[in-house]
């Protein structure tokens, strides 16, 4: 995994989730949850947020 409180960077998503873990782009795990069914919800919200953020960059 990442090294402990490192931010992500915008080179590291779209994150993955597999099985109970989510993924950085080159496959890095950053993260362990209880559920799988937690990992995709979690990566799919991560991913969103980022995608917003990006775009209010591009509109500012």
């Amino acid at each position: 995994m990442t090294e402990p409180n490192q931010p992500l960077e915008p080179d590291d998503f779209p994150l993955e989730a597999e099985k109970e873990r989510i993924c950085r782009q080159d496959g890095k795990p950053i993260a362990r949850t209880d559920t799988e069914a937690m990992a995709h919800d979690i990566a799919e919200r991560l991913n969103a947020d980022e995608q917003r953020r990006e775009e209010d960059k591009w509109s500012a």
